[in-house]
């Protein structure tokens, strides 16, 4: 069956009031989602009372790659290519994703480094499922480092640690989407959004390879007390800002 333009009107006009401001593409995506107009009404109803779109359809584009997706998964976000970015760059051969949610980060990775090997980990058994769902073998589901292989240290060429960094009182003012939809183990990084962030960075240098290099998303707000974490680690570290993402990478490594 195809999706009617009387139904594709209305999917628009009902976003548009709940809204959404690229009401247009995004009634496209609905519309490849859905193989009929019963469905696609019921998907425009569930984005248009603040469900993210990507959890509505399943799956997410980011950096070049789909990722599917479970109800409650943590939803990728463009500004995210710049983890991305830098990781390629260094064309690692072993990779670690923690706190990797879906497992988008090192998957779009190795999208760029196809010969790499990926590690993954998520305090969440609904994410290390998610990651699994998306082809990455070695998931581990723990505590950061804890259910790790402990043949790894020393080894990681690149760690991708995309933590909770939103400071616990900012949970509030976050947008709908994501404070009622995902969950607040991947979005609340305490007082000042860092708390998570220092356990990595404290660790690292066990897991770290002598050149590996640690990268972590952070706020501008958070800059020096990122800086902080990571020296206090015995890391040297800096911050890449990309203006057109609108994205801040913290980028340590071993002395």
């Amino acid at each position: 069956m195809t999706i009617s333009d009387t139904a594709l009107v209305a999917a628009v006009t009902m976003l548009r009031a709940a809204g959404c401001v690229f009401a247009e593409d995004e009634a496209a995506v609905l519309r490849e989602a859905a193989p009929d107009d019963a469905t696609l009404a019921v998907l425009v109803d569930r984005r248009a009372q603040g469900e993210p779109l990507e959890q509505v359809v399943g799956f997410a584009d980011f950096a070049g790659i789909r990722v599917r997706l479970r109800p409650g998964v943590f939803v990728p976000r463009v500004r995210s290519e710049l983890l991305v970015d830098l990781a390629a760059r260094r064309r690692p051969h072993v990779v670690l994703d923690l706190c990797c949610g879906s497992g988008a980060l090192g998957l779009a990775v190795r999208h760029r480094v196809p010969d790499l090997k990926l590690y993954a980990a998520d305090l969440d058994p609904n994410a290390t499922a998610c990651a699994r769902d998306n082809g990455v073998d070695q998931v581990y589901q723990g505590d950061l480092y804890d259910p790790l292989p402990s043949s790894l240290q020393g080894r990681v060429e690149v760690l991708l640690a995309n933590v909770p960094y939103v400071a616990t009182a900012h949970i509030a003012l976050l947008p709908a989407e994501a404070r009622d939809h995902e969950p607040d183990l991947a979005l609340n990084g305490g007082e000042d959004g860092l708390d998570i962030f220092r356990r990595v960075a404290g660790s690292a240098p066990k897991w770290l390879a002598d050149d590996g290099l640690l990268l972590s998303e952070i706020t501008e707000a958070q800059e020096p007390g990122a800086l902080a974490a990571a020296a206090n680690s015995g890391l040297d570290a800096d911050v890449i800002y990309d203006e057109d993402l609108e994205a801040r990478v913290v980028r340590a490594r071993k002395r």
